[in-house]
């Protein structure tokens, strides 16, 4: 998208503060789910986390924001949900080096879609697991055409983190940012996925399963 790419390119303020106010609850959102594997976080390491993640995205003058490389207008989503991720995990297994069964493996969102340990089956490059890749891109191409409106943005990243990362409608709309009540995510949430119901049918694609 433009504006990450403006972010990626330069160094302007008013891009930035764009980026941050757009994605900051991704971001938060990312980090506390994760630190909670871990522990129960107080809210001055959720900070430091936070931050720590954004100084990721301009490290090596903006690597990471560069070399992304959207495949849909709803990517960045994920991008920041994984990048942040990465970096609670890379901090307590940092603070936990050396003892015994610290280590954790980094997750990410194709590991969590197609992985199972154990069934090799459905493991990652399986055909079970190839085409649920390939629903999850029709559902992301379906879910950049059919949401517009002023809170496009905003109800995609709600619709994200529901399906994709297993957040309640209760912690999406504990986020701040939002200003959303349960009900009202759960209203958003249940739109969207008649919306892209509808849609699949329209197109031809069958029922969505994993909706």
């Amino acid at each position: 998208m433009e504006l990450v790419r403006e972010c990626a390119a330069s160094k302007d303020a008013a891009a930035w503060r764009e980026l941050v106010r757009r994605f900051h609850p991704v971001i938060a959102a990312s980090v506390l789910r994760t630190a909670r594997r871990w522990c129960d976080p107080p809210r001055q390491l959720l900070d430091d986390l936070v931050q720590d993640t954004y100084l990721k995205l301009c490290n090596n003058d903006c690597r990471l924001l560069r070399s992304f490389q959207p495949e849909h207008s709803t990517s960045i989503f994920g991008f920041l949900q994984v990048m942040a991720a990465n970096v609670v995990h890379d901090h307590f297994k940092a603070e936990h080096a050396g003892k015994r069964g610290a280590g954790r493996r980094t997750e990410s969102l194709s590991d969590r879609a197609q992985s199972n340990p154990g069934a090799t089956a459905t493991g990652p490059g399986s055909s079970d697991a190839i085409e649920r890749q390939i629903r999850l891109q029709q559902i992301d191409d379906v879910l950049a055409r059919v949401v517009n409106g002023p809170d496009r943005e905003r109800n995609c990243m709600i619709f994200l983190l529901y399906y994709r990362q297993g957040y309640t409608a209760a912690e999406i709309a504990a986020l701040p940012s939002l200003q959303l009540t349960t009900k009202g995510v759960e209203s958003i949430i249940a739109r969207l996925t008649h919306m892209i119901r509808s849609q699949f049918t329209h197109e031809g694609f069958g029922r969505v399963k994993s909706l």
